[in-house]
């Protein structure tokens, strides 16, 4: 374990978590032309964004398969295999579903950093799977330049519980069920700008399960459904209005950040993630001017981040219920309109 002490995981890699995402203005390029069906059972492709893919099994039950992985978000072996792991699953539970199954995906620069670091990496990730229920059943490994973790996730969901980001209606009211602010925290730890206690903070907040998604699941007045990771808030949402034709309206003063104490000596010392300006270019011209206090929130790239949930007004208080009972952020940070000028106005 010295060896550790002196370890700086992420040091070895030019990103970190969910800031290594290619730009969303690059991505849509990337992207495009690759929207065909070969397959009437493909319930969930491409064409919408959203979290995984979604093949029908049968009449009553569907398959959920998805694949993340990046580069070192924290120094230590243990915690950055873990986070890994979990944002994985995240996009399992953010299609209402639950996972069964993980394979690894271990990129490793082995003249670099020793097979023991590695292994600790493994075992973060082992016991992130062991607390979803699910084996991690092998996998995939290269030598690579910088290191990087991930899974391949597959997960179950009864069709009539499956949950999208494009099928929100005007009215629904939105929540988000993890504090922002972990892309900055992130940076400060790669600056080696961060205190020992902000970075347990910021752990514990990305090493934590999004496993009540899967009980959103079975929640007819949640009609929509998103995680929210290295796009920012903004940029989630705004998948979700874009797919359903929709606009919202975001309510900066209710959003649930990290300790705003923590986060503005960061802000205020310009410790941002490069990744929060590239989403800024990418789709500022759908959102309404942000102020300096804004744009460092909603564009933040946000690694194993909450579940966004756009939610029937009718059912706010059920809601709202469910979300305090559990330990999450339980107000409401804005709602779903027709179609604006903008697609997202904060006010």
């Amino acid at each position: 374990m010295d060896e550790n002490k002196e370890l700086r995981l992420t040091g070895f890699s030019h990103g970190s978590g969910c800031g290594c995402k290619i730009a969303p203005s690059r991505l849509e390029k990337i992207l495009a032309g690759s929207t065909a069906t070969l397959s009437d059972n493909l319930l969930v492709g491409n064409s919408s964004n959203d979290d995984a893919a979604v093949f029908a099994l049968d009449e009553t039950t569907a398959l959920i398969s998805t694949t993340d992985f990046f580069m070192p978000i924290v120094d230590e072996p243990y915690a950055f295999g873990r986070i890994a792991a979990v944002n994985a699953m995240s996009d399992v539970y953010a299609m209402g579903g639950k996972p069964i199954l993980a394979l690894a995906i271990l990129g490793w620069p082995v003249d670099k950093l020793s097979e023991e670091v590695a292994a600790q990496v493994m075992q973060g990730g082992r016991d992130a799977c062991a607390e979803a229920g699910i084996p991690l059943a092998g996998g995939h490994s290269i030598d690579n330049l910088e290191p990087l973790f991930g899974l391949a996730v597959n997960g179950l969901v009864p069709r009539k519980n499956l949950k999208r980001n494009d099928t929100g209606c005007a009215g629904d009211l939105l929540y988000l069920t993890k504090p922002l602010g972990t892309g900055i925290i992130a940076t400060a730890i790669k600056r080696q700008k961060a205190t020992p206690e902000h970075i347990q903070l910021v752990t514990k907040n990305m090493s934590t399960l999004n496993k009540i998604g899967e009980v959103f699941g079975g929640i007819p007045a949640i009609s929509a459904m998103t995680d929210v990771t290295g796009f920012g808030l903004a940029g989630h949402l705004l998948e979700m209005c874009k797919g359903a034709n929709l606009s919202a309206e975001l309510w900066f003063d209710a959003l649930p950040t990290l300790p705003r104490e923590v986060l503005q000596p960061y802000i205020d010392a310009f410790i941002l993630p490069d990744n929060t300006f590239r989403n800024y270019q990418s789709y500022n011209q759908d959102i309404s001017t942000l102020t300096g206090a804004q744009l460092p929130i909603l564009c933040d790239p946000q690694t194993s981040g909450g579940l966004l949930i756009a939610v029937n007004p009718a059912y706010q208080n059920e809601i709202e219920a469910l979300l305090k009972e559990n330990n999450l952020p339980h107000v409401a940070i804005g709602k779903l309109t027709e179609k604006q000028e903008k697609r997202i106005t904060v006010v």
